[in-house]
């Protein structure tokens, strides 16, 4: 009975650090995104946004227009997109048991940037469909047929996480080669394009791509939820999560379904920022462990963080001059992933 006592107060003890340390992460999301909206050259004072956000009107029209129109929306998409390769991330990891595993993995991002290179190079047009919207929707295409390869070999290889791992690396070789194919036959402008949309940029985004992207987050977030237990018993093994019940291909399917929706709608408007979804979820496990109950939202809110911070720097580092934030996801998350890791070695 004693031991039964202590081990219930020792996963409470446990559970209630995890909280703590979800809601610190939280805290620090918060932070973060008030620091993107303060971040720019237009001299806006702490206050004066705190006014602007509560009473718009009290602002200057221009002013108003810098804040609303545009830093909102960029620190908005910023946590959408975060969050939603974060969550990705995570679950793809799981299923397809490879650290290394990311929502590219699949070939979704390299797809998704031939779609938007036939979009630049040859400028097809599109009935019904205006012209500002042409390259996300082709990057979205892309993204979404890669999925549905995906889905296609999962089918026929019986849900096999090394054959979907060894296609989506060829994947991406393939998709890769028809890139430099449209980079050979574009002319410099289009090329200087095409790079700047694949390093990643937040700042072209607006309220209808922050609502499209949060849309699909919180949509597929409960599907996420609802599977936490059954993610938590295949981290314990495939055979183990197997004779427990668990249909492992079918969790495994709709999981690389939830994944492939959450990064091609996350890339298609923004570009391609592949780092978020592989070093987000492998941070939140360090701070979390395995228990999926909590590492899902985790994952989200670490994906969601990094990007924000790395929005952040985007607009300070140099002074009147916005870096694109794909090159500055590796730069705010290596040193913080590192230092959990050597944190945790040293713990051991």
């Amino acid at each position: 009975m004693t031991n039964s006592n202590d081990l219930y107060a020792g996963f409470s003890q446990l559970t209630r650090r995890r909280v703590v340390v979800l809601s610190s992460m939280f805290i620090a999301l918060l932070v973060s995104l008030w620091l993107d909206i303060l971040a720019g050259p237009a001299g806006l004072s702490a206050g004066q946004v705190l006014k602007g956000l509560i009473h718009p009107d009290t602002l200057e029209l221009r002013y108003q227009i810098i804040l609303w129109d545009v830093r909102l929306p960029d620190a908005l998409i910023a946590l959408a997109v975060g969050a939603a390769l974060g969550l990705s991330g995570i679950e793809t990891q799981t299923v397809l048991d490879n650290p290394l595993a990311s929502p590219f993995t699949l070939g979704v991002s390299s797809a998704a940037v031939v779609g938007a290179s036939i979009a630049i190079v040859l400028i097809p047009d599109i009935p019904n469909l205006p012209t500002q919207f042409i390259l996300p929707f082709l990057a979205l295409s892309g993204a979404l047929g890669a999925s549905l390869l995906v889905l296609f070999v999962v089918r026929i290889s019986g849900g096999s996480r090394q054959t979907v791992v060894l296609f989506g690396i060829s994947l991406v070789f393939l998709c890769n080669a028809i890139s430099s194919g449209f980079h050979l036959i574009a002319d410099e402008d289009a090329l200087q394009q095409v790079v700047f949309w694949t390093i990643g940029n937040l700042t072209k985004a607006g309220w209808l791509e922050v609502a499209i992207v949060s849309s699909c987050f919180f949509i597929i977030l409960p599907f996420s939820l609802k599977h936490v237990w059954l993610l938590t018993l295949l981290r314990g093994g495939e055979a183990h999560a197997r004779s427990t019940g668990v249909n492992v291909p079918r969790l495994r399917t709709w999981v690389i379904v939830r994944s492939s929706i959450l990064a091609a709608f996350a890339v298609c408007f923004v570009g391609t920022i592949g780092f978020v979804g592989l070093v987000g979820p492998h941070i939140a496990r360090l701070l979390l462990g395995e228990d999926h109950r909590m590492l899902v939202p985790g994952a989200a809110i670490c994906g969601a963080l990094l990007l924000s911070m790395a929005s952040t720097l985007s607009k300070t580092l140099i002074p009147g001059v916005i870096i694109p934030v794909g090159i500055l996801t590796a730069v705010v998350g290596v040193p913080l992933f590192l230092s959990l890791l050597f944190q945790r070695s040293r713990r051991q």
